[in-house]
């Protein structure tokens, strides 16, 4: 985890209400966002891949319907 010199503000009841950091450690908080972002768009999931994996047995809202009556 990166460090960064940090000042919290705070308001008439101590509560935090904003950080103050650096311009140098805000544009490199930037960059590491930006890289992050950029390999999640590549790693971008598709979920079709499992559609009719799982055979059902009941209808999923009866199921709910029942699983949910058992909490009462």
């Amino acid at each position: 985890m990166l460090h960064f010199k940090k000042k919290i503000v705070t308001d008439e009841a101590m509560h935090p209400v904003a950080v103050l950091i650096d311009y140098q450690d805000w544009q490199q908080i930037e960059k590491i966002l930006e890289a992050h972002q950029s390999q999640q768009q590549q790693q971008k999931f598709n979920l079709n891949q499992y559609a009719g994996v799982i055979q059902l047995t009941q209808d999923p809202l009866e199921y709910q319907q029942q699983i949910r009556d058992e909490w009462c």
